[in-house]
Formats: structure tokens, C-alpha cells, sequence
């Protein structure tokens, strides 16, 4: 059994789980599926929006299929929330990615 498939069983048996989702988006990458990490990154943001950690790679995926203004947003909204929860080491991350981005 692929990673993948154990954690859509996983998911399957516990819901919506955030860090589970982000998981599997993370796998779709791996395997060049851009359109459903997007979706999950996007599905993780909008039910828990603190889930700080799914930002920067909904944001690096907007980037490559160039949707610059739509990734320097979402750069920003995580920056916000990273703030909102004092979580620095994230926050810096993703300003220096909104810088690169904004070059």
C-alpha cells in the first residue's frame, strides 16, 4: 500500500483531519498531482485557518502555475496568521518567500 492510499484510509476513518490532509498534499507533490494538493491546501486553509504550515506550500504551488499575485495573497494571509499565533520561525518563512516572489 502506497503512502498515499494509507492516508486516504486514515482520513477515511477520522474525518477531516488537518494534519492528515496536509500529509497527503504533501505526497501529491512528490508525484507532480499540483491539482489536489492544491485543493487539500486550500481545503485545510479555509475549515482552520491558523493551520499555519499549509501557506507556504499553497503559496509555492500558486507560484508555479503562475499565479503570482494569487501566491504573494496567500504569502501574506499566512504571514498574518503565523503572527496571530507568535509562531516566528513560519512567520519568517514565509515573508522571505514573499520577498523572493515579489523580486
Amino acid at each position: 500500500m502506497s503512502r498515499i492510499e494509507k492516508l486516504q484510509e486514515l482520513l477515511k476513518k477520522s474525518g477531516e483531519d488537518s494534519f492528515l490532509q496536509h500529509a497527503l498534499a504533501l505526497e501529491y507533490i512528490k508525484i507532480g498531482n499540483d491539482t489536489e494538493a492544491r485543493l487539500l491546501f486550500t481545503k485545510i486553509l479555509q475549515r482552520e485557518p491558523a493551520y499555519v504550515g499549509s501557506y507556504y506550500h499553497l503559496a509555492k504551488l500558486l507560484e508555479r502555475a503562475g499565479e503570482i499575485d494569487k501566491a504573494i495573497e496567500v504569502y501574506k494571509k499566512g504571514m498574518m496568521e503565523a503572527k496571530a499565533v507568535n509562531d516566528n520561525h513560519s512567520y519568517n518563512e514565509l515573508m522571505m518567500a514573499l520577498e523572493d516572489v515579489e523580486e
